[in-house]
């Protein structure tokens, strides 16, 4: 399989996003060296990977692929010394970004890409922290969990190289990522600001009391959230307006859904609504065991990728 010339991933910071790119990569036949400060994280590192290692195995692993090719240093720059690719995951903190890029910037060979795992930063701000060598940070933002979305946002800050972007995005496709690039640099980038449209009104329904959390989980996940998952809402529209696609869909509903958009909450996170969320979080999770509710939601999308990939949907 051809990376782009890139044999060993550094992945700074194992938490959660981090854990799981290292398991995507580990199964895509690299080498990764892992960094993180935290006491133990090796360990909890290795038992997350060992974790996500089964259904890697079922959705094919490359030729070479182990967890034997997982190493790990508390030292950052010993990390990333020998790195092809870094791949940041560290808290959503501008002066820990600053401080930590500013190690990897030093400490990484001049021509490798450092792609930050980060939901919101804009690039050109985690890019500060780099003085010799901004052109090459990137936003490399997955979606939780990245051993199994597809999902890459690249997105160049004001200093990053168009030739820093075309590596990222070869490099994401290459290991089965589905990367888009951004063409302007957005607080949440993309896919996160679409959520949090859906968030807003969501958290307004229930503070209106129009419907209830579970009512609302269930609306998507039993309504279009199913479509959602197989294309995205431009063709998800354009199908629903039969012969004449968009264009009639537009012109038959785009006046009442305008009214729509009008009449749409704007809400506040007060404590009495957070209180309120989390409230109705718990009841729709009484009594479920959440460790197996991750399991049965990652099979789920294990077979809805596989079948995406049979019809010709990936």
């Amino acid at each position: 399989m051809s990376t782009g010339g890139v044999e060993r991933v550094a992945v700074v910071g194992t938490g959660v996003i981090g854990a799981s790119w290292a398991a995507h990569f580990l199964a895509h036949g690299l080498d990764v060296t892992a960094t993180d400060p935290g006491p133990g994280a090796e360990e909890r590192l290795r038992a997350d990977v060992a974790a996500h290692w089964p259904v890697l195995e079922r959705l094919g692993l490359a030729e070479g692929a182990s967890t034997d090719r997982l190493a790990f240093t508390a030292d950052a720059a010993e990390a990333v010394a020998d790195a092809d690719f870094v791949q940041e995951n560290g808290p959503e903190r501008e002066d820990v970004k600053h401080a930590l890029f500013a190690v990897l910037d030093v400490a990484a060979r001049p021509g490798v890409v450092l792609a930050s795992s980060s939901s919101g930063l804009l690039p050109s701000v985690i890019a500060r922290g780099c003085p010799r060598h901004p052109e090459r940070v990137v936003i490399g933002h997955p979606f939780n969990p990245p051993h199994l979305i597809p999902l890459v946002e690249v997105v160049p800050g004001e200093r990053t190289s168009p030739e820093a972007v075309e590596r990222a995005m070869a490099f994401y496709a290459a290991v089965g990522k589905r990367p888009i690039r951004l063409r302007q640099e957005l607080p949440g980038h993309v896919a996160n600001r679409l959520q949090a449209a859906l968030w807003q009104e969501a958290y307004s329904l229930v503070e209106r009391g129009v419907a209830t959390v579970s009512d609302i989980d269930t609306a998507i996940s039993q309504g279009p959230g199913l479509r959602w998952a197989v294309l995205g809402p431009f063709l998800n529209q354009h199908l629903s307006g039969g012969p004449g696609g968009i264009a009639h869909v537009l012109e038959h509903l785009g006046p009442p859904t305008e009214r729509w958009w009008r009449d749409l909450g704007r809400v506040t996170l007060t404590p009495e609504l957070v209180q309120q969320l989390v409230a109705g979080v718990d009841e729709e999770l009484a009594g479920t065991d959440e460790a197996d509710l991750v399991a049965r939601r990652d099979a789920v999308l294990d077979a809805l990728l596989a079948a995406k990939a049979d019809n010709g949907l990936t």
